[in-house]
């Protein structure tokens, strides 16, 4: 039985003509700095407010969606000739 497991570069069958397959994982994430507040910012915030119009913008927005613009991760399976070149 053939896999139909392919390099995601040059679509070349990896179990056919490879004796060893490359995972190449990439981890994307929302990176957020520390907050710089104060006293005087954190006693005059409506924060009702802030968590109200939070609150409406992740109901226009599925699961799915919200999630994707913290955190995604791209896997791809490469040959062992692409695992050495290195990007383009």
């Amino acid at each position: 039985m053939v896999s139909d497991l392919a390099c995601d570069r040059c679509d070349r069958s990896l179990l056919a003509f490879e004796d060893v397959r490359y995972e190449l994982e990439i981890t994307v994430k929302a990176a957020y700095d520390p907050m710089e507040l104060n006293l005087d910012e954190i006693m005059n915030t409506d924060h009702s407010a802030e968590i109200q119009r939070l609150l409406k913008l992740i109901e226009s927005k599925s699961a799915a969606e919200l999630e994707a613009e913290v955190y995604k991760t791209f896997k791809f399976d490469l040959s062992r000739s692409l695992s050495k070149r290195g990007p383009r």
